[in-house]
């Protein structure tokens, strides 16, 4: 048997492997060219102004320990996304994070940021990798989440809610996930009536881990949802992202927080770009880590996510 290293070309392939290209012929290179791939170079000033500037508006909104918890969950999601897209050789930018400062008068940011986001430079290989890419940021933000809440809670207060506040004061009302609430009674027991859960900032940022991360995994678009949908049910992706719009507006029954997310839904939510190659299956343990991604949607999703109280 002759080894795969030991063939023998036939003479005309080897000629047409090692002939050389004759110089008025061979393609010239022009000394420009590098200039194009500086714009994907990453901006780095950029993305730790971006950093900066989100800890300083998340600050505002709740302190310092509020913001040190959600930028380390925002930090861990969407670094989780661009180590997976190096891995499989996507060309990524590194994070951009969203600040969302208070605008007095026009507008109040109880979370003090919209997020953060990656962005893609080049087309994702196979499904594979785009089940990866997308469920590696939820799953890292979260796991970071739960430390952050668990710490959190462990510091919060159980209060009586008082009776009567000066007129015109407001108060935020966090809605609660299953997860969220079954951590808040192993940490801190049954609330009796008349009082209520006073959260610790860290907690406050736990909370908000839960929910960017729930709607992250709204199976829509090219939200991180949307690919763990695509990779693994490609064929029904249209349906069920019909069906989850259908639900979000809804949801805006329940809470006007909805509106804007139907909006984008309806708008940019009902198309997602096929990878290079769209036929090759997931294995079972990505089809594992896709139904994961489910599951924590599931657990951290809440229909009344936040409402103003005003007294």
């Amino acid at each position: 048997m002759q080894l795969p290293d030991q063939r023998e070309l036939p003479k005309d392939v080897t000629d047409a492997v090692w002939e050389p290209v004759p110089e008025e012929t061979a393609p010239a290179f022009d000394v420009n060219t590098p200039k194009r791939f500086k714009r994907d170079q990453p901006h780095w000033w950029l993305h730790g102004l971006l950093f900066g500037l989100t800890a300083w508006t998340c600050y505002r909104a709740a302190g310092w320990y509020y913001s040190i918890g959600l930028m380390a969950i925002l930090l861990a999601h969407e670094t989780g996304h661009y180590v997976m897209s190096l891995r499989w050789r996507v060309r990524a930018t590194p994070p951009f994070f969203l600040p969302f400062p208070d605008v007095p008068g026009v507008v109040e940011s109880p979370l003090g940021t919209l997020g953060a986001v990656i962005s893609m430079k080049s087309p994702v290989p196979n499904k594979r990798a785009l089940l990866d890419i997308g469920a590696t940021g939820p799953i890292s933000g979260m796991v970071v989440a739960l430390a952050v809440a668990m710490v959190g809670l462990h510091f919060s207060t159980i209060e009586v809610v008082p009776a009567r506040l000066p007129a015109g004061t407001g108060m935020y009302v966090f809605g609660d996930s299953l997860l969220f609430s079954a951590l808040r009674y192993v940490i801190l027991g049954p609330v009796p009536a008349g009082y209520d859960v006073f959260l610790h900032p860290l907690a406050r940022a736990g909370w908000v881990g839960f929910f960017v991360t729930a709607l992250n995994l709204l199976p829509i678009g090219q939200l991180d949802g949307g690919h763990v949908l695509y990779a693994l049910h490609q064929k029904h992706y249209r349906v069920v992202v019909r069906l989850a719009t259908a639900a979000l507006i809804a949801l805006i029954l329940v809470s006007p927080v909805w509106i804007l997310f139907a909006l984008m839904a309806g708008i940019f939510g009902q198309t997602h770009p096929p990878p290079l190659d769209s036929y090759t299956p997931v294995d079972r343990k990505r089809r594992l880590l896709g139904y994961l991604c489910a599951a924590i949607l599931v657990a951290c999703f809440m229909p009344d996510p936040i409402d103003l109280k005003v007294f």
